[in-house]
């Protein structure tokens, strides 16, 4: 057997794995392989910290539109272009041929079935692995993509043993490739490129747009311009959108295969790739072992990690991005989820301290932070990152707040004064903002201290979901969990005041807020209300917002209070995976995520799970009990999720009722920081016997 791990020519691994704890395994047996239902609903994501990134099934089918092996933005950081769809390998022995992969077709056919020869599959690090068994010999198939790179790699290798000694082997590649917008499909015909080759490279242009190189290293590349049609895209037809693709076959590539040696294809849109397949292999490893001792030695509370935790800080680094802005070459921001999100400011503020500072990471941290910084305006955020070109949107009443709450806890971590020095204008500038009112009716209410928010048409907290003008969960007036950032942030602001010896002109505003916060408490003991002042009054509903008011680090709720919060989202919101949206006994309530983009967005926070949620009531639950052991247990379902969807990660959602089938993205940001966050600040919570985020004022 060939070790997961290369080795340089002389035989040394080429990154020593003992220096590295190494990350939960990911991996799946004949049984589930070769079970083409089981295969397709588990997916692998790659990216390459540029935005770019690519994926598909263990199956090695097409379920998506998502799906393919290079999709990476052109002219601008995230205008997102499918560029090479498949790689389809076929293993050629003489008159004898495997094929090393699965389509399935608009005519219910699924043809070749190559899952059916995939002994197992694996993750290794981050990178997919299939070994397939064919006879007395196995061939291991790898996809990765060079991480700071619009370039992936293919390969395949021929495992020594049986015949494969006494027999010539080669792998015949077909090329499919596309220029398409990723949330889009292609017709016939949609996609004519120019095609040229020369012995082992492939140029393929398309109107000057962009131009994609692929070389097959050691081997050939003949040139094909054949459609092929009618790939059947079931997710898609799940989500009620066009589920019939087509793509273009560019090329043929031939690759004769050594028992024991890399042999594969680069494809790039990058001006030089390195046609090193092997050496490209190592660089890859070496990133994903370098993110892993990062966050070990950089956060030492999370030390020794369980492997699924160490498996999230690994998943964490797929969020994480360049993100250049005016002035600032080295910005970055987060990806709010693969594979259709782009970066969103309340989606990278709450998930910010997860991705960075749990992961040893506080200068990519604070790069995130100044990069939004620049887009204050109106002492506001961006709920949706510009594009290039684009407008900022600032649809949000809560990004704003959850920024203060991350620099709370980039300060807290790194104690950088000068960091605070430097942003404390702008912070103070956004208090100042919200006091007197901003965009979309956001202001203070003077009669009670709290925060309102709403103007007709437009989703502000993040239950945003639209469709046309229907806003179905509009939350006008104070929704509890805006008002919960606000006293929060006015706490942060207070601390960071004294921090800075400067006069505090945000201490009474807190305990103002405090004292009108007391109206969000339900007379019948069931928790918060989720809004109050709204249209209609108050909303009882029982909605997992509430949580907040004792997840974050100042709460304005009394002990009991907060006891009778974290009761009620424990009896009807919590499941294995996070908390429901919505209470089972609410009239509202719709546990499944299916159907039409109607019915999809009409039931999107009304029953399902959200998966971010359970680090806030683990933190929460916490608080009011004291255990922190307990506290992590209630994470530890989550390692399951892992093995399910997005595989190595955390998706969006998941059904409302067990057994809480995954759904939405299945790569989300905010999932896997907050599981990782919490797990962190409750590890140093049970080491130190500290409440798990602290005042920055004390340090």
């Amino acid at each position: 057997m060939v070790p997961d791990t290369p080795v340089r020519d002389d035989g040394t691994p080429h990154s020593s794995p003992q220096s590295v704890s190494a990350p939960c395994a990911i991996r799946f047996s004949r049984a589930i392989c070769g079970d083409l239902g089981q295969a397709e609903r588990r997916e692998w994501w790659i990216a390459n910290g540029r935005a770019g990134y690519a994926g598909g099934t263990i199956a090695g089918s097409l379920t998506r539109r998502y799906h393919g092996l290079l999709i990476a933005p052109v002219g601008s950081p995230l205008g997102r272009r499918l560029m090479l769809a498949k790689a389809d390998a076929t293993l050629i022995c003489g008159s004898r041929s495997w094929p090393l992969f699965t389509n399935r077709w608009k005519s219910g056919a699924v043809s070749p079935a190559g899952h059916v020869w995939v002994g197992s599959f694996h993750l290794d690090y981050s990178v997919p692995v299939w070994t397939y068994d064919l006879g007395d010999r196995q061939i291991e198939a790898r996809v990765w993509m060079e991480p700071g790179a619009h370039t992936t790699y293919a390969a395949w290798q021929l495992r020594p043993g049986g015949d494969a000694s006494q027999h010539q082997f080669s792998v015949r590649i077909i090329l499919l490739a596309n220029n398409r917008d990723h949330h889009g499909t292609t017709s016939v015909g949609g996609f004519e490129p120019e095609i040229q080759s020369e012995g082992e490279n492939l140029l393929v242009t398309d109107a000057g747009a962009f131009s994609l190189r692929i070389r097959a290293p050691g081997g050939s590349i003949a040139c094909r311009r054949d459609w092929y049609r009618d790939f059947h895209l079931p997710l898609e037809a799940e989500r009620g959108l066009d589920s019939t693709d087509n793509h273009l076959c560019v090329g043929e590539a031939t690759l004769p295969l050594v028992p024991g040696e890399w042999r594969g294809i680069v494809a790039s849109i990058e001006s030089e790739p390195s046609p090193d397949v092997a050496a490209a292999l190592y660089r890859r490893l070496d990133h994903d072992r370098s993110v892993v001792s990062t966050a070990l030695a950089g956060s030492p509370a999370i030390r020794p990690a369980p492997a699924w935790i160490v498996r999230l800080a690994l998943a964490a680094d797929t969020f994480l991005f360049s993100r250049p802005v005016a002035n600032q070459p080295d910005g970055q921001s987060v990806i709010a989820g693969y594979p259709w999100f782009g970066d969103w400011g309340r989606d990278t503020m709450i998930s910010l301290p997860g991705l960075t500072v749990a992961t040893g990471r506080p200068a990519m941290a604070l790069r995130i932070l100044k990069t939004f910084a620049r887009f204050v305006s109106q002492g506001m955020l961006p709920n949706v990152f510009p594009g290039a070109g684009e407008n900022p949107e600032y649809n949000t009443a809560d990004a704003s707040l959850w920024f203060f709450e991350a620099w709370r806890a980039y300060v807290e971590a790194t104690d950088d004064v000068s960091a605070l020095q430097e942003v404390f204008p702008v912070l103070s500038d956004m208090i100042e903002w919200h006091q007197r009112g901003t965009r979309y009716g956001i202001g203070v209410d003077p009669t009670d201290g709290l925060l309102k928010a709403g103007a007709a048409g437009v989703q502000l907290t993040w239950m945003d979901a639209k469709v046309g003008d229907w806003v179905v969960t509009p939350r006008m007036g104070k929704p509890v969990e805006i008002n919960a950032l606000w006293y929060n942030a006015l706490c942060v602001m207070s601390a960071f005041a004294a921090r800075l010896g400067l006069p505090d002109s945000f201490g009474a505003a807190a305990q103002t807020a405090k004292h009108g916060f007391a109206r969000f408490v339900r007379p019948d003991g069931e928790g918060l209300y989720d809004v109050i002042h709204g249209p209609s009054g108050v909303d009882a509903s029982i909605r997992p917002n509430q949580i907040f008011a004792v997840s974050l680090p100042h709460s304005p709720l009394s002990a009991e209070d907060q006891r009778r919060v974290v009761r009620v989202c424990r009896r009807y919101l919590l499941t294995a995976f996070g908390l429901r949206s919505l209470s089972p006994d609410d009239p509202a309530y719709r546990p499944g995520y299916g159907g039409s983009v109607r019915e999809r967005d009409g039931g999107y926070h009304q029953g399902p799970v959200w998966g971010w949620l359970l680090g806030p009531f683990a933190l929460a639950a916490y608080r009011v009990s004291g255990d922190a052991e307990a506290a992590k247990a209630l994470l530890r379902p989550m390692r399951d999720a892992l093995d399910d969807q997005g595989l190595g990660t955390i998706g969006e959602i998941f059904d409302g009722e067990p057994p809480h089938h995954p759904r939405g993205a299945p790569a989300q940001a905010w999932s896997v920081a907050c599981t990782l966050g919490a797990w962190r600040l409750l590890t140093h919570a049970k080491r130190t016997g500290r409440e798990p985020t602290t005042d920055v004022a004390s340090h």
